[in-house]
């Protein structure tokens, strides 16, 4: 990725020590603590990187990881949808915005975002959810479903610190059923270094009497609810559900299994391109000629935009200039000119923005 974050660590009232990380400039938006991560770990990783780098290409994006998990405190300390809007709370009220901002929900995150906007209408301008739901496992779904979940929380008492990752393997094939050898070891070693088998059994079992139904009829601000079809984790009913009963909210599903869309697939190019037009009607749109540019490839063309020459964009990005070469090419291909000079000026008239 191309600029670093920087991790710092906020306080909660309880006193448990929540560990935040802030990337790149721009509008605000800060990202609800979900399910397993570390944010040191995930900077890099097959899994999450390009929707870090996504989030924090036009926004100063703020995340952090949740008590108990990754870099924060790892004490034994209540857990509830309350707890997790106040340390939601607590995160943005340590960026001190000066404005409204943007809050992004993925699955668990989702209710953590709606309970902090309907409590704090002056803060949230927009919310973005994506594979959230509105009831947990055991209010939802069949007997067979609920029996299975149960059996999940059992397996995880005895064998989630096991250095077997058996158990691990069968948790990462559902949140990722399309994910190649690497990714799911990299998901199967993510559960093992951002959660203890203590704290994992608790959470498990307060996101599944999670309920934030009556919320949704409060929600005063735009929304956009985004699920994939086959979600093997949360099912779309859910995401349908979110969007029923939020007033306005816009809905897009997307066809995937994963409940992590991975960068290869069609639909997380069709998420990025829901998002953008959500955050800035019009840029997000089929008829965007950079919509079919890569996240790199924009900003080696923004960087062309700025007069930097390849050394200088290789060294500003920290690539090969054979790679900036590469990239160049394929700007200059995805845009329909020959030269570097013609896609500066293709960029500059239609009011290109990295």
């Amino acid at each position: 990725m191309s600029s670093r974050q920087q991790v710092r660590y906020v306080t909660a009232p309880d006193g448990t020590r929540l560990a935040c990380a802030e990337a790149g400039s721009g509008p605000l938006l800060v990202k609800a603590a979900n399910w397993l991560t570390h944010l040191e770990y995930e900077w890099e990783s097959p899994i999450w990187k390009h929707w870090l780098q996504f989030f924090s290409e036009r926004n100063r994006f703020v995340r952090y990881d949740e008590r108990g998990c990754g870099m924060s405190g790892w004490q034994d300390t209540e857990v509830t949808l309350d707890t997790w809007a106040d340390d939601l709370g607590v995160v943005i009220e340590s960026v001190r915005p000066a404005e409204p901002l943007t809050l992004l929900g993925i699955s668990q995150g989702a209710a953590t975002c709606i309970r902090y906007a309907v409590r704090h209408p002056e803060r949230a301008a927009r919310l973005i959810l994506y594979g959230g739901y509105v009831r947990g496992a055991f209010l939802r779904g069949t007997p067979e479903s609920q029996a299975a979940y149960r059996a999940m929380i059992d397996l995880a008492k005895v064998a989630w610190g096991q250095d077997n990752p058996t158990f691990r393997q069968v948790f990462t094939s559902r949140f990722i059923p399309g994910g190649n050898y690497e990714q799911l070891q990299w998901w199967n070693e993510m559960c093992r270094k951002s959660v203890s088998g203590e704290i994992v059994v608790k959470l498990f079992g307060a996101r599944a009497l999670l309920d934030i139904s009556n919320d949704l009829g409060q929600v005063r601000v735009p929304t956009l609810v985004v699920h994939a079809r086959d979600d093997q984790v949360i099912p779309i009913d859910e995401g349908r559900m979110l969007a029923a009963n939020i007033a306005r909210a816009e809905f897009v599903e997307l066809d995937s299994r994963n409940h992590i869309l991975l960068q290869d697939e069609p639909a997380w190019h069709k998420f990025c391109e829901a998002v953008r037009s959500f955050l800035q009607p019009g840029a997000g749109t089929a008829t965007s000629p950079f919509m079919a540019l890569s996240a790199r490839e924009r900003q080696v063309l923004a960087l062309m935009t700025e007069g930097m020459s390849n050394t200088e964009i290789a060294e500003s990005l920290v690539i090969s200039e054979k790679t900036v070469r590469n990239h160049a090419s394929n700007v200059f291909d995805k845009l329909g000119v020959w030269s570097r000079a013609q896609a500066i000026v293709f960029a500059r008239d239609h009011g290109f923005r990295a």
